[in-house]
């Protein structure tokens, strides 16, 4: 399950436009930040995705993603002409594809590198669509084969594009809006594959082209509602619309952390074994299986877009740091991350503060907001002051920011382990993070 949002530059603060979106996976598919840098390709060049080939580019732009570390694609990203896109699994009566193909987030990071407009990165997906269709497995720990819509921006122009195997319908957004793990286009498109309609006829999910809907006629009633995506969808579009005008990045730092409309003092993940969250915790059983396992918000800044980046799980446990196109990532990364704990890599050291964390989330959650919210502050005021400077300066700010984020967590961990959990975790919440644990090889005395 995931959230992406996005607000064009007529619905922000200074006029330049916002992207954000949590990546939704198994607690154990480790989130891994990856730059790529742009290339020529020589003819007849080949690129392999996560499980086929298919002809390369001959130039692919610089890119940046937020990915699971055993993919290809990516969930989300941004290439070094500030396109921006995220993608979401959908759930349909059309039967997902489990042969072998394109994933949704092998689209996504192809028409990242293949794309300088978000107009042009539509083209680029629906082309490949029609070429390759979608299809194959996209789950780590269990099977999972569904469909994939996509928000897709740039600094001037911002599109939805849902897709059902080969077929799918566009529409270009202004102001404000977000999609979930649920087809949102109705009766309204731009473009559209020529048989969008008279499949669905075909198929007896409406009687004729004047009743058809798209949302109505394509949707699966069963995973669609346990994903809580319209729900989810509502809260993030409230959220965008009550800050219309005047929307900063923390406005949608804000939103990827929502855990309901109100978000209500003493909330705790450990409550419940089903519901859905738009910074999703997992829990006990197979609906609430996904965890937000990274997050990304994207400044769409015309001349060099600025991305913060968490790297690991958990939004409400984790720090937005910013990062940029051109600036390598610090050393404070650490190696790529795998599905076992490595305390070497970003996402895994960060798991300590997060699992020690959900042990007693209303209690220990307090240890670090305040805290959280103030460094978050001053690493966002100065990278925005810095989006014309010099490479050396914005190098030093990324180095610095993820720097100050790690000995921020440590300070926490600390705090955390003098501070023992007043209430027990409930039995189930305990036996599914033990569960986790496990798989991944996370040490007992790795936690507090």
């Amino acid at each position: 399950m995931c959230d992406t949002l996005v607000m064009t530059r007529t619905a922000t603060a200074d006029a330049v436009a916002l992207f954000a979106k949590n990546s939704d996976r198994d607690p154990n598919e480790a989130h891994h930040v990856l730059l790529a840098p742009a290339a020529d390709h020589p003819p007849g060049s080949r690129v392999r995705c996560t499980y086929i080939e298919i002809e390369q580019a001959p130039h692919t732009y610089a890119v940046a993603l937020a990915k699971p570390f055993w993919m290809w694609g990516a969930e989300m990203g941004v290439n070094e002409h500030g396109v921006v896109i995220g993608n979401e699994a959908l759930f349909t009566r059309q039967p997902a594809e489990k042969e072998a193909r394109l994933l949704g987030m092998d689209l996504l990071r192809l028409a990242l590198e293949r794309a300088a407009t978000a107009r042009a990165a539509v083209e680029v997906i629906t082309a490949l669509l029609e070429r390759y269709g979608q299809g194959g497995n996209c789950g780590f720990a269990h099977p999972l084969y569904y469909q994939n819509s996509f928000l897709i921006a740039d600094p001037d122009d911002a599109w939805v594009l849902e897709t059902v195997d080969k077929h799918w319908a566009a529409r270009r957004v202004q102001g404000s809006y977000s999609i979930s793990n649920a087809i949102t286009l109705s009766k309204q498109w731009d473009m559209a594959s020529p048989d969008l309609v008279t499949h669905a006829i075909e198929q007896g999910w409406c009687k004729s082209a004047a009743e058809f809907d798209f949302a109505e006629a394509y949707s699966d009633f069963l995973y669609t509602r346990l994903s809580d995506a319209r729900k989810r969808c509502a809260a993030t579009l409230a959220a965008l619309q009550t800050s219309s005008g005047r929307a900063t990045p923390t406005s949608m730092f804000a939103a990827l952390r929502l855990h309901t409309a109100a978000d209500a003092p003493g909330w705790s993940p450990a409550r419940g074994l089903t519901g859905a969250t738009v910074c999703m915790h997992a829990g006990y059983g197979p609906v609430r299986r996904s965890q937000t396992t990274g997050s990304l918000v994207a400044y769409l800044h015309p001349a060099r877009p600025l991305l913060f980046v968490t790297g690991t799980a958990a939004p409400c446990t984790s720090i937005f740091k910013p990062l940029w196109l051109d600036t390598p990532l610090p050393e404070a990364v650490g190696p790529a991350p795998t599905g076992v704990y490595d305390p070497h890599t970003l996402f895994w050291r960060h798991e300590r503060l997060h699992r020690s964390l959900l042990r007693d989330y209303p209690q220990r959650i307090t240890i670090l907001q305040e805290e959280r919210a103030l460094l978050e502050q001053e690493l966002l005021e100065e990278a925005l002051a810095a989006c014309d400077a010099p490479l050396k300066e914005r190098r030093r700010i990324v180095a610095e920011g993820f720097s100050r984020a790690l000995a921020a967590e440590e300070r926490w961990l600390t705090r955390m382990a003098a501070a023992p959990p007043s209430q027990r975790q409930s039995f189930w919440h305990a036996r599914a993070w033990a569960s986790f644990n496990r798989a991944a090889g996370v040490p007992t005395a790795a936690l507090v």
